[in-house]
């Protein structure tokens, strides 16, 4: 009887232990918004729209304001953020879309790569995804699912499985931490604003009649936007894991570009319907650029952390050049996950950064940009930058501009120092040819949909 007791005895001070140790563990969510710009929140000192749940996950974390995408468009921008390494190195430059691909741009990203969502799991933590995933074409033969990533669950649009609507993310995420907050979890939730088409609520229509219609619209869905992130704030209240829990919020790449008067509407099917270009009004709090550039404005957004009795209240950090491919090894090393040693990443533990230190990137930065040329912005194909220099050229490398983003965050081109610093630019020069020497030029076979392709020739 004694060593019955004894026995049943230890197989609870097991179990206790195993949730102490869960307990412990922090719940990562990951608030990734689109086409949502550097200065698009109030407290980036823009004087015409309002963040306040965005201004509160800033006063209560850190707010990285050296913070970089690696691609100025959607799809490998993505695929950087979750993989931990460039997206040039899985052959996507672009994003996925209907139309025919390049030869070298696969159909999807290979569920093999490292992944954030699958090392979590298989650390014991319940993962789910909410809201676009556009890291592979949508309804297409031999495509992988979302969960085939490493996610228990998903519910998306631009991507295969459950569907939802864009309005509906901040409900499900909501619902995803309802479920699980007595077990250590990872979400993505992951928004539709600020990309086209903007579909502003009423209510935000209403909070903004006072501005002309451009600036209304676009206010309209800010504000939306924000009022998702302010549900997944008060659903951690309510739930009281608030204080075990990593809120991030970015955004894949900077503001769109605003279309002419003409492009007010978009035209679906023969009909028009949904506000378009004309009002996207974003900003980029004085950066150079926008989405599809490799200045800054395209490629430095957003990044608020909140991780209470981790990173002090209120911190700004204009040190740390923290970049999409930390993203990884950070979160994974604050949940205590130790990585594979050929886990072969490009991005850094900037764990410290987390917690109130302001590390330096040790490692250079690079970007690849395939489409979408024209001046005066639009024209670098090639990005590289290391400590606080960065040169921007072309794929023969025939044109080239160096700046040193410490002096110049505007990247003005009046500021040139390629002629002013030669052995810099040329050293940078080197280090991103040699870089881009590396990339793949034909897709993976085991990421392309063979039975799609075949299609796409005959129609041709």
């Amino acid at each position: 009887m004694m060593k019955r007791m004894l026995l049943v005895f230890a197989a609870l001070l097991q179990f206790c232990g195993v949730a102490l140790a869960d307990s412990t563990k922090p719940n990562v969510i990951f608030i990734y918004a689109d086409d949502w710009g550097w200065g698009d929140l109030s407290s980036h000192d823009t004087d015409w729209l309002d963040t306040p749940h965005l201004d509160r996950l800033a006063a209560e974390g850190v707010d990285f304001q050296q913070f970089n995408v690696l691609n100025p468009i959607c799809s490998p921008s993505r695929v950087a953020s979750m993989t931990g390494r460039f997206s040039s190195r899985f052959g996507i430059n672009d994003i996925f879309s209907g139309g025919s691909q390049m030869k070298e741009h696969p159909d999807w990203l290979n569920p093999k790569a490292p992944n954030t969502a699958r090392y979590f799991k298989n650390a014991g933590y319940y993962t789910g995804h909410v809201g676009k995933w556009h890291m592979g074409r949508h309804g297409i033969p031999g495509a992988p699912e979302i969960t085939d990533y490493g996610f228990d669950e998903s519910i998306a649009y631009a991507g295969p499985g459950p569907q939802l609507n864009y309005e509906q993310v901040g409900d499900y995420a909501v619902k995803f931490i309802e479920e699980n907050k007595d077990r250590p979890f990872y979400l993505n939730v992951w928004l539709h604003e600020t990309h086209l088409p903007h579909e502003p609520s009423d209510a935000s229509m209403e909070k903004w009649k006072h501005l002309d219609e451009q600036k209304q619209v676009y206010a309209a869905v800010i504000s939306d936007g924000d009022n998702k992130v302010g549900q997944v704030l008060a659903a951690l209240d309510k739930a009281g894991i608030a204080d075990n829990t990593i809120v991030l919020f970015s955004s894949d790449n900077g503001p769109e570009e605003t279309g002419t008067e003409n492009r007010k509407m978009r035209k679906r099917n023969g009909k028009t319907d949904k506000y378009a270009w004309w009002y996207s009004v974003g900003t980029t709090g004085g950066l150079r650029g926008g989405k599809r550039s490799l200045y800054e404005g395209g490629v430095r957004t957003p990044f608020l952390v909140r991780w209470p009795g981790h990173i002090p209240a209120g911190t700004i950090n204009n040190t740390t050049v923290f970049t999409a491919v930390d993203l990884l090894p950070t979160l994974c090393a604050a949940a205590g996950i130790t990585l594979p040693e050929n886990a072969e990443l490009d991005g850094e533990n900037l764990l410290a950064a987390f917690q109130g230190e302001k590390p330096l990137r040790t490692r250079p930065i690079f970007w690849l940009k395939r489409d979408h040329i024209k001046e005066p912005d639009l024209w670098p194909r090639l990005a590289v930058r290391d400590g606080d220099w960065k040169l921007v050229t072309t794929f023969e490398g025939d044109r080239t501009e160096l700046y040193n983003l410490a002096e110049n965050r505007s990247e003005d081109a009046s500021n040139d120092l390629s002629k002013q610093n030669p052995e810099v630019a040329a050293r940078l020069k080197t280090m991103v040819f040699d870089w881009y020497a590396e990339l793949p030029t034909e897709a993976d076979p085991a990421c392309i949909s063979k039975t799609y392709r075949k299609k796409e020739k005959k129609a041709k």
